[in-house]
This record gives C-alpha cells, structure tokens and sequence, in this order.
C-alpha cells in the first residue's frame, strides 16, 4: 500500500542504518575538531534574513533563488539558514567573542536550506559539519583548518579525494581585477540578459557556470591569482609553504570560485571522483571583512563546511551492500530478555532496568511473539547476549543465559542475575 504522505520534494528521511554511519561520521569530527581547541556552537535554524542578503551576496544564486524566506506573524522576514558560516560570525560578535583570546576556534553541526534542483547526494534541506577560526590572518589558520577536513576525510577512509586551492585575493585587489574581468566578459556575446547583469554584479561568478561557450570564454579570462598584491601573494604562499610541509596534495585552480561572496584570499575544495560530475564534498576559505560587514571591528577569519549526505554516499559506495546495517549493529544492546512466562515480567524488567543504570544496554523481547521468533529477532540485532525466562526457569528461580557467539548456555539464579550479568557485560 502507497503512503498517502511522502518527505517533501528534495528531503528525506534519516532511517535508522544511515543514522549510525552519520554518528560515525560526527564522532571523528567531534574528537578531532574538539583535539585541535574547537569548541562546539549551535545557532537557530533561521535567522533575519538580511544576515544572509549582507554576507553571501545579491548576486549569488543562493540569495536570488535558493533561500526559504518567510514572514512572521510580527512582520520580520527570517530565512532558514542557507549556510553556517555567516550565523556564527552573528553569534560571535552578540556574545561579545570578540573579547575573548583570539583567535576564537568554532565547529557546528547542523541542517542547512536551499532550494535547488534535487540531486543524488544534493537535498533541499541537508546537514553539515563546519569549522570557523576568527581572529587571526595567519596564514597558519588557513592551512590548520584544510589540514583538519583533509585528515576528517582520511580518518573515514574516503578515496580519490582531491584538494583544489587558490587565493582571490583581498576586496580592494579583486575590484581592481573586477572591473578588468567585466570589460573582457561583456565584450562576448555569449552571455544573456540574467547573465550579464550579474556579471555586473561579480564579474567572477561566471567562472562557476558550465556551459561550454561560456568555459571557453573564461578560459582565456584574466584569473586573479595573477593579479594578486603583493601581501595576497605572500599570504597565498605561505600557505602553499605549510601543505606542501605536512605532505598534503593540492591542484592549483585558479577558475576555483565558491558560492559565496564573502570569501577573500585562500579558497579551497576538496573534490572526490567517487560523486561523478557533482565532485564536491566539502570547502571553504578566508572571509577577512565579514566581521566588519555585520557591523563589526575589522576581524579575519576562515572556515568550512562538509554535507554530511555527500560523505555517507561515498562511505555507502566504499563498503559496499550491508555497510548501514553493519554500522547500525555498532548500536546493538548487550542483553536482550525473552521472557514466555508472564508471572516473571516485572522481575525481569526490573533486572533489564539495572543494567541500564550501570550503563549496559539492554532491551526485552515485546509483543506476544514465540520463543524462536524472539531468537530470531536476537540474531538480527547481533545481541552478544540473550537472557530467557520461560515458565520452567520461573518455576526453578532461575534464568538461561545464552551467549550468542559461542551458542552456548548456562542457568543463573535469579537472586544472583544482576551480579552475573554485569560481569558479563563489562
């Protein structure tokens, strides 16, 4: 039978086999983020929309076509949020972070919304891990941080993963470029109407359009890692400097253009061949005047975001059929009850209950279903152990206690269950 109701177009629903490899996925981002001094934030799920108009920039398709913006009932437009970087800036100068020692080191994690053509691995309402260092222009926070998504994707064995790096520079130099870049694309006729008023906007996001007039177009644009200063030059190398010391490989990519408007300096994206043509997994860069641009004192900073649906895709890809189920068995209680006699029920219960407060999983058999379809369902979880009472043990005070992987068994006193199972579950 059909369900009258499905996940709207472009979500989905989180069952429990791919929940277990997300939680194997946060678990390594929290223990290395929170090993390098990251502390963990969490911002709301919407915000003033303005927030996002100010920082990702007007030009972006995300702005002019990909954010759910609503009105509430006081006449305030929020927006669910797009992207988390621009909501931990907000926080960070509303807590007074910037009172703190600098720099200031974040990560999140978290739903993000943006209405896009649905895609494998691409959702309208899809999850992130992200990072944000802000405080400092080292050069040394630029590489930390791709130092720390390069080794996030390592620790979870993802293959063929590909470092893309360029610098676009600081705002001053890339308006100076800018207006270089707009004379040369408008001098093409290539482009149409929606096309050439954003160009006149950031001349520089044409560089993310695919069409193959336009690729061969901006192919032989000026590119900006040309045009850099000589302080953006500087910066740029040091950070080469440092990845080329901790052996991590990288592409040049001077057409390297992330979606957002905020970025200046270091950009990066990490690509990975397993995904086909939508490569990437995750990046970010340098965003020096974002502070500044929500209403802020001149702060540098520099982040990233990976889609958690994009990394669970490769990890499903990589182990092959059975890999959310066996990572859902990492969740498996060590005890499960099966219990026929209902007179024992509340003795049992009450045992499955203290292991619990010892902090030992455990679960009882429900519903009316036989002794061997219990089992059964046992096997299915891979319970390590299993504990019957049926009305023989109930009538001798006793309990089997099986141990699943030897398939073997031995009766225990219940006066003496809660000892002998602790012993056996730690």
């Amino acid at each position: 039978m059909a369900a009258k109701y499905q996940a709207p177009r472009g979500t989905y629903d989180l069952l429990p086999g791919r929940a277990a490899l997300r939680r194997e996925i946060l678990a390594e981002a929290r223990a290395l983020l929170q090993g390098a001094g990251f502390g963990q934030i969490d911002t709301p799920v919407f915000e003033d929309s303005d927030l996002f108009v100010r920082t990702v920039g007007e030009a972006t398709d995300i702005v002019r076509k990909e954010m759910y913006t609503f009105e509430d009932r006081g006449g305030r437009s929020l927006t669910l949020r797009p992207e988390g970087t621009a909501p931990v800036c907000r926080a960070y100068l509303e807590h007074g972070m910037h009172k703190q020692p600098q720099p200031v080191k974040l990560w999140y994690t978290g739903p993000m919304f943006r209405y896009e053509a649905p895609q494998s691995g691409r959702y309208r309402q899809h999850s992130q891990i992200g990072a944000e260092t802000i405080g400092s222009d080292d050069p040394a926070v630029d590489a930390e941080l791709i130092d720390l998504l390069a080794h996030l994707y390592a620790r979870l064995g993802l293959p063929s993963v590909r470092l893309h790096l360029t610098s676009i520079g600081d705002p001053a130099t890339r308006a100076e470029y800018g207006r270089e870049l707009r004379e040369f694309l408008l001098g093409h006729d290539v482009f149409d109407e929606d096309q050439r008023a954003r160009i006149e906007i950031n001349p520089m996001r044409a560089f993310d359009w695919s069409a193959p007039e336009i690729v061969a177009v901006t192919e032989d644009a000026p590119k900006m890692i040309e045009r850099l200063s000589d302080a953006d030059a500087l910066h740029f190398d040091e950070v080469r400097s440092l990845l080329d010391a901790a052996a991590i490989d990288y592409e040049l990519d001077p057409r390297l253009v992330r979606g957002l408007d905020y970025y200046t300096r270091t950009v990066f994206e990490f690509r990975s061949e397993s995904l086909g043509a939508q490569s990437g997994i995750g990046g970010g860069g340098r965003y020096d005047r974002l502070i500044e641009q929500l209403g802020g004192p001149a702060t540098p900073g520099m982040g990233w975001a990976t889609g958690l649906e994009r990394i669970e895709q490769v990890l499903a890809d990589v182990r092959g059929e059975g890999a959310e189920e066996a990572a859902a068995q990492q969740d498996t209680p060590q005890f499960m009850f099966i219990v026929t006699e209902p007179d024992a029920r509340p003795r049992v219960f009450r045992a499955m209950s203290e292991l619990r407060e010892e902090g030992i999983g455990a679960t009882m058999g429900l519903g009316s279903r036989s002794l061997k379809n219990q089992m059964r369902a046992a096997e299915r979880l891979a319970v390590p152990w299993v504990v019957i009472v049926g009305p023989q043990e109930w009538e001798r005070s006793a309990a089997a206690v099986r141990d699943m992987t030897r398939r073997e068994q031995d009766e225990i006193p219940l006066s003496s269950l809660r000892k002998e199972l602790l012993s056996r579950g730690r």
